[in-house]
Parts: structure tokens; sequence; C-alpha cells
């Protein structure tokens, strides 16, 4: 990860970046407009089921399979072909992220090998639930950016759990951002990167107290802005400058405030019964 400047808390320097300020606040507002609906009030958990369910349909979206979120709901094996296998995994990241609020700021690498572990799980090789090693393949098709080396991984992996552990002022929006980047760039497992890295965003998000019902699936707004601008927000966070920084954060605010909006409009149909 490469922040502008050297200070001990490197997250709240690219909380200070041209923007981003802007973009936590539009997130704290529309994050405040679910939680403040009245249905929210009787009848949460059916939005984080419904958050839930949309939130994987989006992250297997962006990971190639894409379903329609009715095709999603109706399957219950998940173990065909590859599509199959993808959908899987990225319903039961979302199930499993939940278990995980508790360790991630003492343990995220314990949780990260975990995510892994869970996203596939069906695998026998020797390979899962670790970050690679040299000379390991990637199976990443639709990430293109150039790998990293193992060295290189494990290093920036270390240093990442380090500034979890540590702690920030920065806003949670700033964190959830950046552990999404950096392990959307470093790609440490052989497969299953991306849905692995939306969850850890959904972790932070969630066990932060931003969002702390789950109810706005930043993985809907990812996959409702496509993939050519989630690839083109990813590039702007490999380059390392503050304007590509800055932009990565904002694509990933607009993506929670998009999943935001959908879990409204869930509240709006379940208010009028529709749903």
């Amino acid at each position: 990860m490469s922040t502008p400047g050297a200070t001990a808390d490197p997250l709240a320097t690219l909380g200070s970046l041209p923007g981003v300020a802007e973009s936590v606040e539009s997130v704290r507002k529309a994050v405040d407009r679910v939680y403040g609906h009245r249905v929210m009030r009787r009848r949460s958990t059916e939005i984080t089921a419904e958050a839930a369910l949309r939130g994987a349909r989006g992250s297997a979206a962006l990971s190639g399979s894409d379903w329609a979120l009715e095709e999603v709901r109706r399957r219950t094996d998940f173990s065909g072909d590859d599509d199959a296998r993808v959908v899987g995994a990225a319903l039961r990241l979302t199930a499993e992220a939940g278990q995980l609020l508790s360790i991630w700021r003492q343990s995220p690498l314990r949780v990260l090998a975990r995510l892994h572990l869970v996203a596939a799980a069906g695998g026998s090789a020797d390979d899962i639930g670790r970050p690679r090693q040299e000379g390991e393949q990637v199976d990443e098709p639709l990430v293109e950016l150039p790998l990293p080396g193992a060295a290189e991984v494990h290093g920036r992996l270390e240093g990442l759990a380090g500034l979890v552990i540590a702690g920030s002022a920065a806003p949670a929006l700033v964190t959830a951002a950046i552990v999404h980047g950096e392990l959307l760039a470093l790609r440490p497992f052989t497969s299953r990167n991306g849905l692995v890295a939306r969850t850890a965003e959904r972790v932070v998000l969630v066990g932060s107290g931003l969002d702390p019902k789950s109810v706005c699936p930043a993985e809907v707004g990812h996959a409702e802005l496509g993939r050519a601008a989630y690839l083109a927000a990813l590039d702007g966070y490999v380059s390392g400058t503050p304007e590509g920084m800055a932009a990565w954060i904002a694509h990933c605010a607009r993506a929670v405030e998009l999943g935001a909006r959908e879990s409204t409009a869930v509240c709006e149909a379940l208010q009028r019964g529709a749903a």
C-alpha cells in the first residue's frame, strides 16, 4: 500500500485527501436514511437477510457469475458448474462475515485465512486458507494488474494487519476501502480474491459500527457501477497517487450509498406490502 506522506496513522492521512470528507459525509447520510426508516424499527432482521442475499449476488457478478436475484434466491445446490460455485462461495462468505467481526481487530490475517477457506470450500488443494507462495499461480482473470511476488504479498499483508490492529482515526469508509483495494491489488490467495476482498470490506463496515446491522451492501453498489468502473478505480488505488487513492475511496463510497439505496427500496416495498 502506498500512502502520501509517512505518519503514525496513514489511514487518517488518506481521510484528509481532497473529496474524501465529502464522500464520508454522503455515506453517513445514506446510511442514516436506511436506519431511520420506520420499517427498520420493526423488521430489521428481514432487511439484513435481504441485503445479505443481494450483496452476495453483486459480489458474484463482479467475479463473472452474474445471476438474476431470483435465481440466487431459488437455488439450493451450488455445486454444479463454475458459475454456481462462485455464487455459492459468495453466499457462504456473506454468512460467515458476521461470525468474524470480533476477531478482525485482533487478528485480521486469521480472518482473511478463514474467508479464503470458506470461499474455496470443497477444493482439495493445500493452498486453501493461506497466502500464496512463490511460483503459485492465481486464478483471478477479471483483475489483470501485474501480480506482486509472494514476498511482497506477505510483507504488505503484515503491514495491513498492523494498521488494522493499531486502529486509526480514519473514518470506517476509508479503512474499508483500503482493506478492499489492498487485497484486490495483492491477490494474496490462489483463488477467490475478489470475493474475499469484498467480504473484508463488509467486515470493516459492519464491525466499525457504520453499518452494524449489515443493511448497506457495498457489493450491490460495486456491481451496479459496473466492472469497468470498478477496475478503473482500482487502477487509481494501485497508482498510489493522492488523486488515484481519493478516486478509489470515492468509488467505494458510492458503492455503499447504492447499497443503502437498495435496502431503502426494500424497506419501501415491505411497507407497501409488495415484498
